[in-house]
């Protein structure tokens, strides 16, 4: 049994900032690919001539969730004119995807999974009573396939078994069959042990593998989680010893690791693609909910407020396929791109950079999110997440007020027809706490709340501080933000058409060419932090909502070798060349064009 459960988008509803991006989001790629993209418009899941395997179901996993969040009804509509094409096509036997009978053994039933798993989601937005048996329906026709030998799991499916058990877990909580833990059981049979391929993650390779593939890794870290009470076993947090061996060798500052696509070593030049920081998000939403283990928690506060919003335009109508922490320029590669196993393209901001995957999944991440910030377990109610929006669920109505990460305080409005356990959730950064004034020590906050109106004032501090990076970098970070020094830049529009995809303002691509040096070091210990307001867009570059004075200086860093727009990977000098400057550093999130490691000068 999990520690937490979740609440559904009817009970959690995003206030101040967050709401704000979750309506940037909505008037943005993620809120109309249906009216203009032709692989979720035209998508044979819907009984055109698209692509009918995941892209429908990646846009819809995250559209569903963020369309009952702002109550968009023009949204809700849509999302629906969606489920319903898909439910009537659903086969007698229980099969659901688009493909012949023919044409099942050679259908990477990673979509059943996936398909699976967006109906609960549209469940649970929606309480729409159609779903639990075409749900159990969909199960039960893969239960049978996979158990006679018509299909079996290979490619994406079997890197992605453990997919499945969101929907599996669905259906036991209602029918507890013996066919769902026979179906886990096969699954697990059938798909792969990650643990036979960890000597490939030391030393990654320009080859492209599932066995090294960023986004079948990042999911993999819930695979215990989900499916060890339905397979008898004991929970023992591998997860942990997973993530700890990833980062070792592949670990990035904001808490993911290089994979473009497939896992690409220590380096701030590599790339992290952006279907493997929502898919990590969703992994470790999960994990805690499973485990109510904080670090998972924390972890995916890093992901959220720094790696997702640095890797989209902030009017979200444009995306990067592949993010770098040390990003001097989003220019086209004219010979072999800096990236493992992707294109020269992966890291422009466009619709479809390199491949449409992410396109179609990187509107999961911030309505996931939101409803990850309040879960509960019987007569407990937990804030995992510390970020602006309101509960009403079971008698209880919790207004968070807050501009948390950018400022640390929290106003908690409550009211309530009934006592109740309400825990608060510590960042382990957090320095002089106090709950209403008074000094707090802890890592979890624990009252009991009685029936009627009160109010909670957490407020704290985070102390910013110099991290260590590899290769004698280091990076600045205060609380569960990452600063980085930002390039100012122009950008060249690209309007085109390709394979019948039209490029056109405002979802064309975009260059980014920087218009200033890049080529600093720090230069003394001493870190100012200065807060101001949050804007009308959260992650805003020019706007920033807080800044970290840093003193810098030049120095001789150099390019990488054969490429003219990728700063070296380890500087090529740390002798400054330049007098002192004081500089700011912006949040990450906020630096489409930035350093973030950078050498001390000697």
């Amino acid at each position: 049994m999990s520690k937490w459960s979740f609440y559904t988008s009817n009970e959690i509803k995003p206030a101040g900032w967050l709401k704000r991006q979750l309506e940037i989001q909505a008037e943005g790629l993620a809120g109309n690919l249906d009216k203009i993209w032709p692989d979720v418009r035209d998508s044979a899941w819907i009984g055109g001539d698209r692509e009918g395997w995941e892209r429908v179901p990646y846009w819809l996993d995250g559209f569903i969730p963020l369309a009952y969040l702002l109550e968009n009804e023009d949204m809700i509509s849509r999302a629906k004119k969606y489920i319903d094409a898909i439910l009537s096509s659903q086969k007698q036997d229980g099969w659901i995807c688009p493909c012949s009978d023919e044409e099942r053994k050679t259908y990477d039933t990673w979509a059943v999974q996936l398909i699976s798993k967006v109906l609960v989601v549209y469940y649970e937005c929606s309480g729409d009573e159609r779903i639990p048996p075409i749900v159990y329906a969909v199960l039960k026709n893969y239960y049978e396939l996979l158990k006679n030998g018509t299909v079996r799991l290979f490619g994406w499916g079997k890197f992605r078994w453990f997919e499945t058990f969101i929907a599996i877990n669905f259906v036991y909580r209602r029918h507890k069959e013996a066919w769902l833990q026979e179906l886990a059981e096969i699954l697990k049979a059938q798909g792969t042990n990650y643990d036979d391929h960890t000597q490939l993650w030391k030393r990654p390779l320009n080859h492209w593998r599932l066995e090294t593939h960023i986004v079948n890794l990042v999911m993999m870290l819930k695979s215990e989680a989900v499916s060890c009470e339905l397979l008898g076993a004991s929970y023992t947090d591998h997860a942990e010893e997973l993530r700890s061996l990833l980062a070792q060798y592949n670990g990035t500052v904001y808490e993911s690791f290089t994979g473009d696509e497939c896992l690409s070593g220590l380096s701030a030049i590599q790339g992290t693609e952006l279907c493997g920081i929502v898919e990590q998000m969703y992994s470790y939403e999960l994990l805690y909910a499973y485990t109510g283990d904080s670090k998972w928690a924390e972890r995916l506060e890093v992901l959220a407020f720094n790696a997702l919003p640095a890797a989209i335009s902030e009017d979200m109508w444009t995306h990067q396929y592949d993010q770098m922490s040390n990003q001097i320029s989003c220019e086209k590669f004219l010979g072999h791109p800096i990236f493992g196993t992707n294109d020269g393209e992966a890291h422009l901001f466009g619709l479809e950079p390199h491949f449409g995957c992410c396109t179609a999944n990187f509107g999961q991440g911030w309505p996931k999110f939101t409803l990850s910030a309040f879960m509960h377990k019987e007569n407990t109610i937990v804030n995992a997440v510390m970020v602006p929006g309101e509960l009403h669920a079971d008698g209880v109505h919790i207004l968070l007020e807050t501009e948390y990460p950018f400022k640390n305080s929290a106003r908690y409005k409550i009211a309530s027809d009934k006592d109740f356990t309400f825990v608060v959730r510590i960042p382990s950064f957090a320095k002089n706490v106090k709950i209403n004034g008074e000094t707090f020590g802890g890592s979890e906050l624990r009252l009991d709340i009685p029936c009627g109106e009160q109010e909670i004032f957490v407020e704290f501090e985070t102390v910013p501080q110099f991290e260590k990076r590899p290769h004698g970098l280091h990076a600045v970070k205060c609380g569960s933000l990452i600063f980085a020094l930002p390039i100012p830049y122009t950008t060249n529009m690209l309007e085109y058409e390709k394979d019948g995809v039209i490029r056109q303002y405002p979802y064309c691509d975009y260059e980014l060419i920087p218009q200033d040096d890049w080529n600093y070091g720090f230069c003394s210990e001493a870190l100012s932090v200065k807060t101001g307001a949050v804007s009308g867009v959260p992650f805003s570059a020019k706007h920033p909502p807080v800044v970290i004075d840093a003193a810098l200086q030049q120095i001789d860093w150099g390019y990488e070798e054969r490429y003219d727009t990728v700063c070296a990977k380890i500087p090529g000098a740390t002798a400054p060349i330049s007098e002192v400057r004081q500089m700011e550093l912006i949040p990450y999130g906020c630096a489409k064009l930035r350093m973030t490691e950078l050498p001390f000068v000697k």
